[in-house]
């Protein structure tokens, strides 16, 4: 990601601009001033006239040097480029910045500093000796953050000095650019689901062949549809433009739902249960793209990522997944206190393959978990208990805990419980076990990954 352009640094001769270079004026210009004004003030009264004159050199310094710093002009452009622009929690990003002279006359001294949130370190500061004219300057820096989120970095600030210190002018770039942090995901055991999904395999392949383009069921042409799929014979046979169908393969679909509710969770911080509930949704949505499912990512309040297409699943690995990496970057605490308005979502119809991260559940938002098993093809839930994190130990009565999980395991969910401690891995091939699920290096009998997969994990 790149950002910034030019910025001349020669601004109009103003009244404004001139207070503002005033206003420049170091510690050792303001000494300096206030020196002079005193040692004048004193020659006056005393009738010293070589004290005057040295008073007035001591005044006069500080102002020379920001009338001269002022009237100069440099154009500088600056250039700013995130290495990598979406990074996990805890990873490093390298910032590299490079500015250019593209004025004839060389620059003097420049210090060059960018604007960066505290959460991902100090704030960057260099210093660029003199630049000749048409020359450039490379620095960099890297920052990091545990704390995912959007982080808005610029705008990108030289300061300008005279050769005496007495002044120092500050002159900005308006653009901004955003570093991305992703929870951190980590890689899951591949494990095979029952079953097979239509539309991948030799079966299809060989369904095609017999059919033939005589099997083509031609539609009418749209604007924007593409004039090499135009189905000739058709044409010719109906009179008006025809195109052929394209018929997409169907995927093994899966819906990762996300519990937001603040009244679920305890504790704040990255070592939080709502952050690992967080990194375990993007780890599980990571991992099944990769599997070829048609994934979307669902929240407590109805909210679906991406949103878009059929159901509003995705199936592009990298884009999809990282729209949805970018959700839940910035995804945080709900002001809804139940699941009903996913639960609403999900009985549309047949969501496939359903994993959701719980938090804490009373009776009835476990009630309303435990119907959600009804519309899809398969369901996993990993039930946290946020207490644990914060208190050491369950604040609830275990036989309370029992119960929730019970009900949701009689209602065909495979629930297991989350504590602190626990990788995610483990607990993925722990459901495994509990279900009809077996660990496979090769998932659906391919070596790729991308196909053979059924909707669902009972």
């Amino acid at each position: 990601m790149a950002g910034g352009g030019p910025a001349a640094m020669d601004d109009s001769d103003d009244k404004g601009g001139l207070r503002a270079a005033l206003g420049g004026l170091t510690t050792r210009g303001r000494s300096f001033l206030a020196a002079g004004v005193a040692a004048a003030v004193c020659a006056y009264v005393l009738g010293q006239g070589d004290l005057l004159r040295v008073g007035l050199l001591l005044a006069v310094l500080p102002l020379v040097c920001v009338t001269v710093l002022f009237r100069t002009r440099y154009r500088v452009a600056g250039t700013r480029r995130l290495s990598p622009s979406r990074v996990p929690a805890g990873a490093e990003a390298r910032v590299h910045l490079r500015m250019d002279n593209v004025s004839r006359l060389p620059t003097g001294l420049l210090m060059l500093q960018d604007r960066v949130p505290y959460v991902l370190g100090p704030r960057p500061r260099f210093v660029l000796d003199r630049v000749e004219a048409g020359g450039r300057r490379e620095v960099s820096y890297r920052v990091r953050s545990d704390l995912r989120g959007c982080y808005p970095l610029g705008p990108l600030q030289l300061r300008l000095s005279d050769p005496f210190g007495m002044c120092e002018l500050t002159r900005s770039f308006n653009a901004y650019d955003t570093l991305v942090v992703i929870p951190r995901t980590e890689p899951l055991p591949p494990v095979r689901l029952a079953g097979e999904a239509t539309g991948y395999g030799e079966g299809r392949q060989r369904s095609l062949a017999l059919a033939g383009e005589d099997d083509v069921i031609p539609r009418g042409y749209r604007h924007g549809d593409d004039l090499r799929r135009v189905h000739w014979r058709s044409t010719a046979r109906y009179g008006e433009l025809m195109v052929r169908r394209e018929e997409q393969p169907q995927r093994a679909r899966c819906t990762v739902l996300l519990d937001t509710r603040g009244t679920a969770y305890q504790g704040t911080g990255p070592d939080s249960a709502f952050e690992w509930a967080v990194s375990g949704a993007a780890s599980t949505l990571v991992h099944m793209l990769e599997r070829g499912f048609a994934v979307r990512l669902l929240t407590d309040d109805g909210t679906a990522v991406p949103g878009e297409g059929e159901s509003g699943f995705a199936q592009d690995s990298a884009e999809s997944a990282g729209l949805m990496m970018d959700a839940l970057a910035v995804v945080d605490h709900s002001d809804g206190g139940g699941l009903s308005r996913a639960y609403d979502v999900l009985r549309g119809g047949n969501e496939g393959l359903l994993i959701a991260f719980l938090g804490e559940l009373d009776e009835e938002q476990a009630a309303v978990a435990a119907r959600m098993r009804q519309r899809s093809g398969g369901a996993v839930a990993f039930v946290l208990d946020s207490a644990a994190w914060v208190h050491g130990e369950s604040s609830a009565s275990d036989a309370a805990c029992e119960q929730r999980l019970r009900l949701l395991r009689e209602s065909g969910w495979t629930a297991v419980p989350v504590r602190p401690g626990m990788d995610l891995a483990r607990l993925w091939l722990q459901a495994s076990q509990h279900g009809s699920l077996s660990h496979s290096a090769a998932v659906g009998g391919t070596t790729d990954g991308t196909t053979g997969f059924s909707g669902g994990w009972s």
